[in-house]
């Protein structure tokens, strides 16, 4: 498949209906930058992370920073694909719970939504805002496909919160949220899914004090982030930048209202080791394995 094929794909969201779809963009993908990219350039600061450089196809342009400790390579991609089909029609079996697996189930959602994201690199700069919007319209999609598929509901949509003032219900507020999980309808948690934290944090924080502040309730909220890196530096100098804040997640989770969750693929190491953070911050597996089912009960 060529790039403008693969551009054509990513760019019409019908293309990801399923989540076989998002296997089969990805595997084109991976075949297609083992022979036709221009360079792939070793970030200066975090050498994990990785910049592909397309031929005149496209323009040359350089892409997101990509984790090559998480992207599965395309020689192992097809045996991950089914191994990552086993997992989420077996979840509750316990003899599949284990490190190996959880880390094919981040590593291979990581791997299909970075291949949408790095094809998308290579539209024109008049096109970015186009692509950030479809990338971020594909991620939620795909992670409620993976919800769907070990058999809990999950939607998106409006939700009409009911403002109620010493146990009457006064009046009506419409919420727009990413990920909606239900149990016989009766919403049991509320989720929002970004391909990162950078300039959503404040909102995810504030949506769920209003939220539980508006109906007396206690709803779980939760949040999951693709990554929080950026590039950064001029042509030949490319590094990464992390563009998670931890001053404001400190802030928001200890003075306005804790989130019962937050989830992450390319997770950064400060949230591996800082005390704190490791308390409050997972890897997506952590949700799919285990709290998924508190939130559901």
């Amino acid at each position: 498949m060529t790039l403008a094929q693969l551009l054509r794909k990513a760019t019409n969201k019908d293309s990801f209906l399923s989540i076989d779809d998002y296997a089969n963009f990805c595997n084109e993908y991976l075949y297609f930058i083992k022979l036709n990219l221009q360079a792939v350039i070793v970030s200066r600061n975090e050498t994990q992370y990785r910049f592909f450089q397309y031929k005149k196809d496209g323009t040359f342009n350089v892409t997101r920073p990509i984790n090559s400790n998480l992207m599965v390579p395309l020689e192992h991609f097809n045996e991950a694909k089914k191994t990552f089909s086993y997992i989420l029609s077996n979840i509750h079996d316990n003899n599949i719970d284990s490190k190996a697996n959880r880390d094919l189930m981040n590593n291979f959602i990581y791997t299909c939504q970075q291949s949408i994201g790095a094809t998308l690199d290579a539209l024109p700069a008049s096109r970015s805002n186009t692509a950030r919007k479809i990338n971020g319209d594909l991620f939620e999609r795909f992670i409620r496909l993976v919800i769907n598929k070990i058999g809990v509901k999950a939607t998106q949509g409006t939700i009409s919160v009911p403002v109620i003032v010493n146990g009457e219900i006064v009046s009506h507020m419409s919420y727009q949220h990413d990920l909606i999980i239900k149990v016989d309808e009766v919403t049991k948690a509320v989720g929002s899914v970004k391909t990162s934290s950078k300039d959503r944090l404040d909102k995810i924080f504030v949506d769920k004090f209003l939220f539980n502040r508006l109906t007396d309730s206690n709803t779980p909220h939760f949040a999951i982030f693709l990554n929080d890196v950026q590039r950064k530096g001029a042509e030949g100098k490319y590094g990464i930048n992390a563009t998670f804040l931890p001053g404001h997640f400190r802030g928001y989770t200890v003075k306005l209202s804790p989130l019962n969750g937050v989830y992450y693929f390319d997770i950064r190491p400060n949230m591996k080791i800082d005390n704190f953070l490791k308390d409050h911050i997972q890897t997506f597996d952590r949700f799919l394995f285990t709290d998924i089912w508190r939130f559901t009960e």
